[in-house]
């Protein structure tokens, strides 16, 4: 069964999902399936608030949760790749695409970005333009600007 819990942020209200021990889902908002989700703090939900407010707070750069997204074969790869971007840093959509061997999958990663399931824990937040463009993000431009300026200054 499919269990959520909410938790208060310094970037907002952030519901946070698990089936069978995995981490499946991070939302920005109360999810309109909330009712298909049990509403309790799993042991592995209470890890992931744990990891994600010392994250925010600039302590963690790395997280060490099990995540379990329910996606296809190729956002997999990708959601994989997104994984090794490594904290402070930011790669491009086509630098994914590349790193995948697929080169003309930039807009592809750009879709598979935008609809990551477990934002935040898979840091598509890392990801932006060729240009230098923040490009888009699930929990908006302002979320993204603010992650990547946190971590770019935990990181000095």
């Amino acid at each position: 069964m499919k269990k959520i819990y909410n938790y208060k942020t310094q970037i907002g209200e952030i519901f946070i999902a698990e089936a069978d021990n995995y981490i499946t889902n991070l939302y920005f908002y109360k999810p309109e399936n909330i009712n298909d989700f049990t509403i309790e703090e799993t042991p592995v939900l209470k890890q992931a608030k744990i990891q994600l407010i010392k994250y925010l707070s600039g302590n963690l750069k790395i997280f060490n949760l099990p995540l379990n997204p329910q996606v296809s074969q190729i956002s997999k790869t990708v959601l994989k790749q997104l994984q090794k971007i490594p904290y402070g840093k930011t790669n491009s959509y086509s630098d994914i695409a590349n790193a995948i061997n697929k080169p003309t999958y930039s807009r592809a990663v750009g879709m598979i970005c935008g609809k990551n399931p477990i934002p935040l824990f898979i840091p598509c937040h890392r990801v932006i333009c060729s240009n230098g463009g923040l490009g888009g993000f699930s929990a908006g431009i302002k979320i993204k600007q603010y992650l990547l300026n946190m971590e770019k200054e935990t990181n000095a």
